[in-house]
């Protein structure tokens, strides 16, 4: 294992990736990782992720004091099924309007770049442009 670092993000596995959700307290990580969730995603850390570099790639995973655990406002602390060591594949940033044609981003995690979008976690559609996002990463001109 190369670089590790603890990221603030709530972090979702689907389909075997890691999606990142960075913002603000209050931006909505939560809320959005709960729609991933009921969409069949996986949590793997809710507001404190670990980042570990390993090779070519920047694995997620829960620190121990709060795996399998998520804060859902009005609710309080869940727990429910993690999944840990997940290949981050996008970093969904939650801190402003989205662009209507993004140039394509990449940040560096761990010493790895791994690609970045801007969202709104409240929107209704968001879950879907992030499970798209996976799907066709090439979608945003370079």
């Amino acid at each position: 294992m190369s670089e590790t670092e603890r990221c603030h993000a709530t972090c979702v596995a689907i389909d075997g990736r890691a999606v990142l959700l960075e913002g603000p307290p209050g931006a909505g990580k939560s809320d959005l990782a709960l729609r991933l969730i009921d969409r069949g995603a996986m949590l793997v850390s809710d507001d404190q992720t670990l980042l570990v570099g390993d090779g070519a790639i920047v694995l997620a995973r829960a620190p121990a004091t709060i795996r399998g655990r998520i804060e859902l406002r009005g609710v309080g602390i869940v727990t429910m099924a993690a999944v840990d060591d997940v290949p981050v594949a996008l970093i969904v940033r939650l801190d402003g309007t989205p662009l209507r044609m993004p140039e394509r981003h990449w940040r560096r995690l761990a010493g790895i770049a791994v690609r970045e979008i801007a969202l709104d976690a409240f929107h209704a559609a968001t879950p879907l442009k992030i499970e798209w996002a996976l799907r066709q990463p090439e979608a945003t001109p370079e």
